[in-house]
């Protein structure tokens, strides 16, 4: 017994064995991230086929716009020589102006827009002055604004359609009576732009919602699409931000807009 020698076999798996048992997990990985590349280029490519789209249909239905579009600006000069009250003719020709405007946007839909330094306070004052003369005189418009033009790099377009989408969804948020505000003010680089209604409110919970696509609290219509757009225009083509500064229920709610002021060599 003393001269007799264990000996202790271990029967596991070798080095090479022990990496092979996670090749099917390795395999599995793979596979599930190169099916995730797949569906994330047919996505893009199915996007990209929509965007294109409907890109040609906004664009074909500002051409189609333009033909009557003519002809109102005809007989608007025609209307001229009937002895029709000027005031009348006057906002004729803003209605006419506001339609080549809308044209325009629909026109540039699927392009970059371009951006030139121009005074935000008088572009905000016509989108201002051109909303209020068509909106319910149970609604008190106030504005205000400082003094001396502020220059800041805008699309003209794009921001008045903006102010027309912040301003349409406080008149429907006051259900067409109470009190609705613009404040311009200005600081050494910025310019903010404040929106400030007497509606129902926004919850909270909602202050960031309200610019997804497809929020809305109509419950007939169109989905929200309008405030998801307003904040694209702003911080994706002017480089600027949009938020819910404050809202209470039952009290109102005030959006405000941030955007850099041009520079002097800019504006030169």
């Amino acid at each position: 017994m003393g001269n007799t020698i264990v000996s202790t076999i271990y029967y596991g798996n070798s080095p090479l064995l022990n990496k092979l048992k996670y090749y099917p997990l390795a395999l599995l990985l793979i596979i599930f991230l190169f099916s995730a590349v797949i569906y994330f280029f047919y996505s893009s490519n199915k996007n990209a086929v929509q965007n294109k789209l409907w890109s040609g249909m906004a664009k074909e239905t500002a051409h189609q716009i333009g033909t009557p579009l003519s002809s109102l600006i005809g007989w608007t000069e025609i209307l001229k020589t009937e002895n029709v009250d000027p005031d009348y003719i006057l906002e004729i020709e803003k209605d006419i102006d506001r339609l080549q405007t809308i044209t325009e946007r629909f026109s540039k839909i699927g392009s970059l827009p371009t951006l030139e330094p121009a005074d935000i306070i008088k572009e905000t004052l016509e989108s201002f002055d051109y909303l209020k003369s068509r909106s319910s005189k149970l609604i008190e418009f106030e504005i205000k604004t400082p003094v001396d033009p502020i220059p800041v790099n805008l699309n003209k377009q794009l921001y008045s359609w903006t102010i027309e989408n912040l301003v349409k969804n406080a008149i429907d948020a006051m259900k067409g009576r109470g009190k609705l505000k613009i404040e311009i003010s200005q600081l050494e680089l910025q310019v903010k732009i404040s929106i400030t209604d007497t509606g129902k409110g926004i919850a909270k919970k909602d202050f960031n919602k309200v610019f997804e696509p497809g929020y809305t609290t109509k419950k007939r219509g169109w989905g929200g699409l309008g405030l998801s757009l307003t904040k694209r225009i702003i911080k994706d083509f002017h480089n600027g931000k949009i938020k819910v500064l404050q809202s209470e229920k039952g009290v109102g709610t005030t959006f405000l807009i941030t955007l850099k002021r041009a520079s002097h060599d800019e504006t030169r």
